[in-house]
């Protein structure tokens, strides 16, 4: 009878508790302490130790009608409300035309620089030709994005508008053509992505030459492209020493191009 009754006890406990639960979840690793060394690195294969990189918010992308937000960590250029992030060569405030979201150049106010200095960096640039178009082959949407202050991406109503190659849109002008012409028609927002490293100088001469990657519109039209010095016009490019931070430029060619959401993230070291 004991027997029977603690049987019957067993299984109205076990009813009671239910079947048992599964086995402690074994967490993953998240890195190694006795994998080899990478080449030249103080760092291990999936070193645990080696730093993680920083969190950020990606922002979104643009519509024709909306410019999309930039990442948590960009600084922000122009938000399309305020040109204080700009100034003239002078250093007086910049006098191009702010309306409707967006910047306008104006013929005769003279090229605009940013306050604060860059290196290496990503830059996002959108940019509208006028419409109707107006004028031929450079004279038609002519403006530009100086790196550095002095190297030139060219920005030019390409569409259907032909022009030397080293001078269309997206060439960094003078030296190396776009891959291809991704222009869409004047009036419609283009945009430029843009992720450069500035030249090195050692002894008032290169020691380690500057590159530039271009997206126009999403497609790669540079692909690190050796900077091989200034930007000339019907010369060669000249070597300026300079630092490895300087201002950018938009160039006022005297077309009414216009801009928006710029944004630029200086680009630090992996660790």
């Amino acid at each position: 009878m004991k027997g029977k009754l603690a049987i019957a006890t067993a299984a109205m406990t076990t009813g009671l508790l239910g079947p048992p639960g599964p086995a402690p979840r074994t967490q993953a690793p998240t890195g190694y302490t006795d994998t080899p060394f990478l080449p030249g690195s103080k760092w291990r294969v999936h070193d645990d130790a080696r730093p993680r990189p920083p969190v950020i918010a990606p922002g979104t992308f643009s519509t024709p009608e909306i410019p999309g937000k930039p990442p948590s960590d960009a600084v922000v250029l122009f938000d399309g409300a305020s040109l204080a992030a700009w100034r003239t060569e002078k250093g007086e405030p910049a006098k191009w035309k702010v309306e409707n979201g967006y910047i306008e150049a104006v013929r005769g106010a003279g090229d605009i620089f940013t306050r604060a200095e860059f290196g290496d960096s990503q830059l996002h640039i959108e940019w509208s030709a006028p419409s109707p178009p107006k004028g031929d082959s450079q004279g038609r949407g002519n403006s530009g994005v100086y790196l550095l202050g002095l190297y030139e991406v060219q920005v030019l109503d390409c569409f259907h508008n032909l022009t030397y190659a080293d001078g269309q849109a997206s060439a960094i002008y003078g030296q190396s053509p776009p891959l291809v012409n991704a222009c869409r028609p004047p009036g419609e927002w283009q945009q430029y992505d843009i992720v450069y490293t500035a030249p090195r100088f050692k002894d008032g001469k290169i020691d380690v030459s500057g590159f530039v990657t271009v997206f126009h519109n999403g497609v790669v039209v540079q692909n690190h492209t050796q900077i091989l010095g200034t930007t000339e016009h019907r010369a060669l490019p000249k070597l300026v020493v300079h630092g490895p931070k300087a201002p950018l430029r938009l160039q006022d060619h005297g077309d009414p191009v216009r801009y928006r959401n710029i944004w630029i993230r200086p680009l630090g070291e992996v660790q």
